[in-house]
């Protein structure tokens, strides 16, 4: 790989990015202390990876793509390491008949804009650590939503119960990837646990086991999730369905336009469509005439727009249309008998 045979300073005058030995190391000092990195002998291989986004970063920007890149956390690290430790969706599933069919736009008026975190059906953004139970957030946070907007109440569900518990019996592999259909079908079948009572840990070692019975007041009761509806490819039917609810979607997110991604619309040929990472749409607008998808991730509020990403709507950009999305569909008069709130 070019990155490690050549020297990192040619390397970087050769994608055009102009710094000095001193300002690398510098820079890189920097990103460090403000990290709390710890690399040992790994040291100069980090710096390298560093420095070749350093690059990327100069490059993209200076290019004015319509967003920005910059130094995050996830700085030091190479496209297909960053999608090992925090992708893993298990790819593309066919249509599955046991849902409950397809939602497709049939006509009527489209909103201009739908934000669902305004209007107070998101929680907070969290942070699935290294751990590839993306998946698992994607699932949880649509079914956050549409749990909020049938009954008013905004719960916190738990991410991990779903790592311990939804696991090779429903077609999903934990921390190494898992697909929101299967994490719906396994919450059909059981209680699920507020996130207070079964914290994420972002494991999933060979010893643990599920937990799910220990928890005293579950945030939904087995029954509460009928089922799930995938959305039809295009975007006037992801639009019709996120003006109902919180839907969940997949991307690719690779390539180093997302992963050093700071603010902005995400758009053009850099972010691809070879799923590998699940995430929430909770609205779409424009913004000075661009319009975009506005997407909720995983990877902690220290990540891009506080924790969202816009992405370019009128294309299927980073292959949001393909996943298929999907939502979920509940029954609110099974309301579990609970007053706790996020």
């Amino acid at each position: 790989m070019a990155l490690y045979s050549m020297g990192l300073v040619a390397l970087m005058m050769a994608m055009g990015a102009i710094v000095s030995a001193q300002d690398l190391n510098d820079e890189f000092k920097k990103f460090v202390h403000t990290f709390g990195k710890d690399y040992g002998s790994d040291y100069e291989v980090r710096k390298r990876v560093f420095g070749y986004n350093l690059a990327i970063i100069q490059r993209v920007n200076d290019a004015d793509h319509g967003f920005k890149l910059g130094v995050n956390r996830f700085a030091d690290l190479t496209g297909g390491e960053f999608s090992q430790m925090y992708g893993n969706h298990a790819g593309k599933p066919k249509f599955n008949v046991s849902s409950l069919g397809v939602h497709k736009y049939v006509g009527g008026a489209l909103s201009d804009s739908v934000d669902w975190v305004a209007k107070g059906a998101v929680t907070p953004v969290k942070n699935q650590e290294q751990c590839g139970s993306c998946w698992v957030f994607s699932s949880t946070g649509a079914l956050e939503g549409a749990w909020q907007i049938a009954t008013g109440k905004l719960l916190s569900f738990a991410e991990q119960q779903l790592v311990d518990c939804a696991k090779f019996k429903w077609g999903n592999l934990g921390c190494s990837g898992g697909r929101q259909q299967n994490a719906f079908k396994y919450i059909e079948q059981t209680d699920l646990c507020l996130e207070s009572e079964y914290p994420y840990t972002g494991t999933n070692s060979l010893f643990s086991h599920c937990k799910a019975s220990s928890c005293a007041n579950p945030g939904l009761l087995k029954g509460s999730l009928t089922s799930y509806k995938l959305v039809d490819g295009n975007e006037q039917a992801l639009m019709d369905a996120i003006m109902q609810q919180p839907v969940a979607v997949s991307l690719e997110a690779d390539q180093d336009v997302f992963h050093l991604y700071t603010s902005g619309i995400v758009q053009g040929a850099g972010c691809g469509t070879t799923l590998d990472h699940a995430v929430l749409a909770v609205g779409y607008g424009s913004d000075d005439g661009t319009k975009y998808w506005k997407v909720k991730n995983s990877w902690t509020t220290k990540w891009g727009e506080q924790g969202y990403v816009r992405i370019i709507r009128g294309s299927d950009e980073c292959g949001i249309l393909n996943g298929p999305p999907l939502y979920p569909v509940v029954k609110a008069s099974l309301a579990a008998s609970t007053d706790i709130q996020v």
